[in-house]
């Protein structure tokens, strides 16, 4: 395909997103869908009895994917309307059929159900690529369950937990998302033949007021769509309410990928794990010794960006004046197929990041030993006293030699002492405290707990999609 480099192009579409979810939002399979739902339409219309030829319907399923685009293209100039752009181009490809498309029907009978089969496929392709990334980081935590490594509340050192238990936490943030993703799409359903209004009295007098087949003809539309049912009640356009509650989910997954791959900065910093780095790639143009988190950096920055979006279809939600308002259409145009290209690159970089994910547990060891002597004063000093000490002077002594070793630290630039200064003591005589530095006698049930979890949070989700399969995508640069 030839590339003007004179236009704009999207970075979702030239850089980040996969093939497979720029597909879903693609107008062939837009315009490709409309004729779909036309074709459908007229199926349940003649089997209901209206006089629509099986020639009539051939003819349409014929045609359903062979767009001229141009000249839809010059009909929408003229017409100055995409809907009746498409039926009269669908109308030239299908002379016979021409009388018989989109009859009973309004714009957003296409326009909307065409949205609703988008963001249904979208979701569950999103679904798909988040078990992926649960499996690759159940894979991880389980590997590391075992290694202590330093805790950290409010970015300050903390007592110790095991890397594998970490990432179980990055791991309950998409799991919580998970269980949003799927009572999202487990209530998708269609705008389906509502009418102008709503009112559907377009099918009430094509059916001369019989309610029953007004029903039956809208129920085998959405079935012949792949749906159970339809809202119940609508305005001229599905609730708006429905593109709001699919954007709070696509936050919150950005929410915690942003959250992971901040993390995943942080410990890069300090040299105990690193993103993948492949053997050719370029840290920095300036400093050639860099290694950037350049990925984790790219997730954090599209999950903003998602973040961002979810703002928009509140705001649409809240102004759809009685029936609707037209003010929603070049929002949603930009905010859905956006919001799902950047949670696609996010979740095909997140399992990038987690399936590379280099592990270095000998820095991770050397951060942990040295805030490790402050951390086990509690132990030594319930020691000390077991062998025969004093609790009160214990803990005036422990308090003396922590601050003079915290003073090394911060004051001299030196290392933490305070074994050594309790080793002089002779009130710690009696104290083992070469076992006391033992690093998993702190991290309590965290390798435990990463088992747990694994078997009785995550893997019931595995197994209920345990056919469920996505391709991994590739990362660009």
């Amino acid at each position: 395909m030839e590339i003007n480099h004179d236009e704009y192009r999207n970075p979702l579409i030239s850089r980040y997103a996969s093939h497979e979810m720029s597909h879903i939002w693609s107008e062939q399979r837009k315009f490709s869908t409309w004729r779909r739902l036309w074709v459908a339409l007229a199926e349940a219309e003649a089997e209901m009895g209206l006089p629509i030829t099986k020639a009539q319907l051939d003819e349409l399923r014929a045609h359903v994917d062979d767009i001229d685009f141009t000249k839809a293209d010059a009909y929408e100039r003229k017409l100055r309307h995409d809907v009746m752009a498409h039926v009269h181009t669908y109308g030239d490809a299908c002379p016979n059929a021409r009388g018989i498309i989109h009859w009973g029907a309004t714009s957003c009978y296409v326009t909307d159900n065409t949205d609703v089969i988008l963001i249904r496929d979208s979701l569950n392709l999103v679904l798909a690529r988040l078990l992926a990334v649960l499996r690759d980081l159940g894979e991880a935590a389980r590997r590391y369950k075992d290694l202590p490594c330093l805790a950290f509340t409010h970015l300050q050192p903390a007592q110790p937990t095991t890397l594998g238990k970490r990432i179980c936490l990055w791991m309950y943030d998409l799991i919580l998302d998970l269980e949003d993703l799927e009572h999202r799409i487990a209530l998708l359903r269609t705008r389906g033949l509502k009418g102008t209004t709503g009112t559907q009295a377009s099918f009430y007098a094509l059916f001369e007021g019989d309610d029953a087949k007004v029903r039956q003809l809208e129920r085998r539309v959405d079935q012949k769509m792949g749906f159970d049912a339809s809202f119940a009640v609508t305005g001229q356009t599905y609730p708006r309410k429905l593109d709001s509650q699919v954007l709070d989910v696509l936050s919150g997954l950005a929410q915690s990928a942003h959250k992971m791959a901040t993390d995943l900065r942080i410990l890069a910093h300090r040299k105990e794990v690193e993103e993948p780095f492949e053997k050719n790639q370029i840290g920095s143009s300036a400093m050639a010794y860099k290694r950037n988190p350049m990925r984790s950096e790219r997730i954090c920055s599209l999950a903003r960006f998602v973040m961002s979006l979810q703002t928009s279809p509140p705001m649409t939600a809240a102004v759809q004046w009685f029936e609707r308002t037209l003010d929603d259409s070049a929002n949603r145009r930009l905010v859905l197929p956006q919001a799902f290209l950047a949670m696609d690159a996010m979740l095909i970089l997140y399992r990038n990041v987690v399936d590379g994910m280099a592990v270095y547990p000998k820095v991770i060891e050397k951060n942990l030993r040295a805030e490790l002597p402050f951390m086990a004063t509690e132990n030594l000093m319930m020691a000390a006293v077991a062998a025969g000490g004093d609790r009160q002077e214990i803990h005036e002594h422990i308090r003396q030699h922590s601050q003079a070793a915290s003073a090394v630290v911060k004051q001299q630039g030196g290392d933490n002492d305070l074994m050594e200064r309790l080793a002089g003591d002779p009130m710690f005589a009696g104290v083992d405290l070469h076992a006391a530095l033992e690093p998993s006698r702190y991290v309590g049930r965290a390798p435990q707990q990463v088992e747990e979890f694994l078997a009785e949070t995550v893997q019931p989700f595995l197994d209920k999609y345990a056919d469920v399969s996505a391709n991994a995508g590739e990362v660009t640069c």
